[in-house]
């Protein structure tokens, strides 16, 4: 049976803001459902080795794919919007420019398909790392009247999707059958022993909390991956005696509103990172310590896995 364990990880000990300056190009900062940079890098660094092959099959401006050529892995995205896959290109180049060791590809297109939109990496990755989305629009950036002096909430920078038949803009139903399928086609891509790696949140829709993690679970399940690992990361800091919030305006909003009606919620901390393997049919499933990586040299490495991919380093294609 395999053993499921739970862990903690500081990865909010700096702002997102501080953790992307300099690392990211300035535009990465208009979309409003970005992976945490700590988040990614901690997983990539945990469960693959140099020269291995990283997929986000909803990769946004690129969070997973910049990081893993950082750390020297090689990485694929697909991004259904195309203006935030032109800005995934764009954060590749800067991480190329400032040294970045590992190679990376995005492309434009429905992840639905991913399997058809990357058939040469097909059994290839190490790890698929990404997240759902949470609706067509987000908290994105605010200023409120104790900023301001003036009445009111300004937002910006809250929209991610225009498009109707991008998944977030989907009822829970169809978007859990369109991220299912999503994952489906990752198995495919992944090597036996391969990880997916999923950060996902519970919402709340007209106060109701909605369990997306459970959902996602199951889901994942379904598309015939084994549950390994449930890891907490954190988005709030840890000081030396209390913890440093970073939630949102309307988190806190949100939450003093349910506490002057009695119902005490409280503002999400942390993200939890569900992780997966595909099963290795020679030796069954294995335990989460042996899917932390193992050294460099061991079975199934490879080599730059995108250099037999049409297109350059950071190449563009729809």
């Amino acid at each position: 049976m395999t053993e499921v364990t739970t862990s903690v990880w500081a990865t909010g000990q700096r702002p997102s803001r501080v953790q992307r300056r300099g690392r990211y190009v300035p535009e990465s900062m208009r979309h409003p459902g970005k992976m945490l940079p700590s988040i990614a890098a901690k997983v990539i660094a945990t469960y693959t080795g140099p020269g291995e092959l990283v997929v986000d099959p909803m990769c946004g401006i690129g969070t997973t794919l910049v990081e893993a050529a950082h750390l020297g892995r090689h990485a694929a995205g697909v991004e259904f919007e195309e203006r935030w896959a032109r800005l995934a290109v764009a954060n590749l180049g800067h991480a190329r420019a400032q040294g970045a060791a590992g190679f990376g590809r995005v492309v434009a297109g429905d992840s639905r398909h991913i399997a058809r939109l990357l058939p040469d990496l097909v059994g290839r990755a190490a790890l698929v790392l990404t997240s759902p989305p949470y609706g067509a629009a987000t908290h994105g950036h605010i200023r409120s009247t104790r900023d301001t002096g003036e009445p009111g909430v300004r937002k910006w920078n809250q929209r991610y999707s225009h498009d109707r038949a991008n998944l977030a803009h989907q009822q829970l139903p169809h978007l859990l059958e369109g991220f299912g399928r999503i994952l489906a086609g990752c198995v495919q891509l992944l090597r036996p022993g391969g990880v997916a790696a999923i950060t996902v949140r519970p919402y709340r829709v007209r106060g109701e909390l909605v369990d997306l993690p459970g959902h996602v679970h199951q889901l994942a399940e379904e598309a015939g991956l084994v549950f390994v690992d449930r890891i907490v990361c954190l988005l709030c800091g840890l000081g030396d005696d209390r913890l440093l919030n970073r939630a949102s305006f309307f988190q806190l909003h949100e939450a003093r509103k349910a506490w002057a009606r009695g119902v005490p919620i409280h503002a999400v901390a942390h993200e939890d990172l569900l992780v997966f393997s595909v099963p290795q049919r020679s030796v069954g499933s294995r335990k989460l310590k042996d899917l932390q990586r193992e050294p460099k040299g061991s079975s199934g490495d490879i080599s730059d896995p995108l250099a037999r991919v049409p297109g350059e380093d950071t190449g563009w294609s729809s």
